[in-house]
């Protein structure tokens, strides 16, 4: 008799998990609660997904913010390469993108989602959709699954359930309580690579505008703790953009503590070489009002903010301005203050941080070291990174190696 294999949740690190299995020789179910797999593949990188990224795999390690040495062993097991390879078998093209970035050539998402579907098709892989798991039992030998249709029985189990961000994919949490009821440890589970709140009142005036090539700096009890350069965009109710989804990978662990940030609006320019840019400025519009001379410098949606916590008057002309007056606008420019309110919620994060504590999983095999015959895949255990297909690929490659370890 073939040894009976569970794997629940069918995104990227289950569907692996199971194909893999599956042609090791194993009688493998796939059990989903979507009507079908994938489904938060299908919205990653605006519908394009950004399946993976084309450094070299040893170079991944720097990209993950959270328990990176617990991914040797998968990386190295499943590399991108491999994944590529894996999607060729499947008539699915990819490209390079900025970043190092890799997506279908298609554009299309559902095209990684057909080739995944290919996969587990000819693997021989029992796929069990519209199947909600509601209990884990662990007899002496046996997992029993209870779903909402029929209790199942199973020698080994991987679970494959995802976090909790983006619930309306599938992604409720499940898993998580199944794992506590089965003696495994949590990590908090917080939002990662998502927005910020800032308290501020003047962020409103400027939601909407996009600023490029600005430095973000955060602060933790006024000290400097991290430090981002790119883009980013002012919301309804704070920051986000590039810079700052990877500064909230870096931030939620502090987020009890006293954070706040500030913006280098020109880095390009130290303190002289702005000073030197700003006379300039100040000598052609010399008989001007302070608050139409700036437009040079700013897009015309921050110039008010900026006048206002420059604390000069924005109806003075700019030859009466004085040197100290001067300082304290290149002052303001190179260190526009924010203070933190909080990250989004969890639920529109891009990915989850925290979850099952990697100090009890083997993480060459991806084996409960707490439950015998139970494997754990993808964004449940307590590893992160940043944008750029680095969680996808964190998924793909703990999919395959619990896969192949049962």
């Amino acid at each position: 008799m073939k040894e009976k294999i569970g794997v629940i949740g069918a995104g990227p690190a289950g569907i692996l998990a199971a194909g893999t299995a599956s042609f090791k020789g194993r009688d493998v179910s796939l059990i989903e609660k979507n009507k079908k797999i994938g489904k938060k593949l299908f919205i990653t990188g605006k519908g394009r997904c950004n399946v993976t990224n084309a450094l070299s795999i040893e170079d991944f390690f720097e990209f993950i913010v959270t328990n990176k040495n617990f991914m040797y062993s998968s990386f190295y097991s499943f590399t991108n390469e491999n994944l590529i390879e894996l999607l060729k078998q499947y008539n699915v093209e990819t490209k390079i993108e900025r970043g190092n970035r890799i997506f279908p050539k298609s554009d299309k998402s559902s095209d990684i989602i057909g080739a995944l579907s290919k996969f587990i098709d000819r693997s021989g892989v029992n796929l069990l959709l519209e199947t909600k798991v509601k209990n884990i039992l662990k007899t002496k030998n046996k997992f029993k699954v209870i779903t909402d249709k029929e209790t199942l029985e199973f020698d080994k189990l991987i679970l494959a359930t995802g976090g909790i961000s983006y619930p309306l994919t599938g992604s409720t949490g499940d898993g998580f309580k199944f794992v506590k009821n089965l003696g495994h440890t949590l990590i908090d589970l917080k939002p990662s690579l998502t927005s910020i709140q800032i308290k501020d009142p003047f962020i409103k005036e400027l939601q909407g505008l996009s600023l490029k090539n600005v430095t973000l700096k955060t602060f933790k009890n006024e000290k400097e703790i991290y430090s981002q350069f790119g883009d980013m965009i002012f919301t309804h109710y704070g920051i986000s953009g590039p810079i700052v989804l990877t500064t909230s990978s870096y931030i939620h662990k502090y987020i009890t503590k006293d954070l706040s940030f500030s913006i280098d609006l020109k880095p390009a320019l130290n303190y002289n070489k702005l000073d030197e840019r700003i006379l300039r400025d100040f000598t052609l519009y010399n008989n001007k009002q302070f608050k139409n001379s700036l437009n040079d410098l700013f897009p015309q949606k921050i110039i008010s903010t900026i006048i206002k916590l420059s604390n000069i008057n924005p109806e003075k002309i700019v030859h009466q301005i004085t040197k100290v007056e001067r300082e304290n606008l290149i002052y303001i420019i190179k260190n526009m203050k924010l203070q933190f309110k909080s990250l989004r919620p969890i639920e529109e994060a891009i990915i989850t941080s925290g979850g099952i504590d990697v100090k009890e999983i083997n993480p060459s095999t991806m084996e409960s070291l707490i439950v015998e015959n139970l494997f754990f895949a993808g964004e449940m255990i307590d590893v992160d990174a940043l944008t750029g297909g680095f969680n996808l690929q964190i998924a793909f490659s703990t999919g395959f190696l619990a896969g192949s370890s049962v």
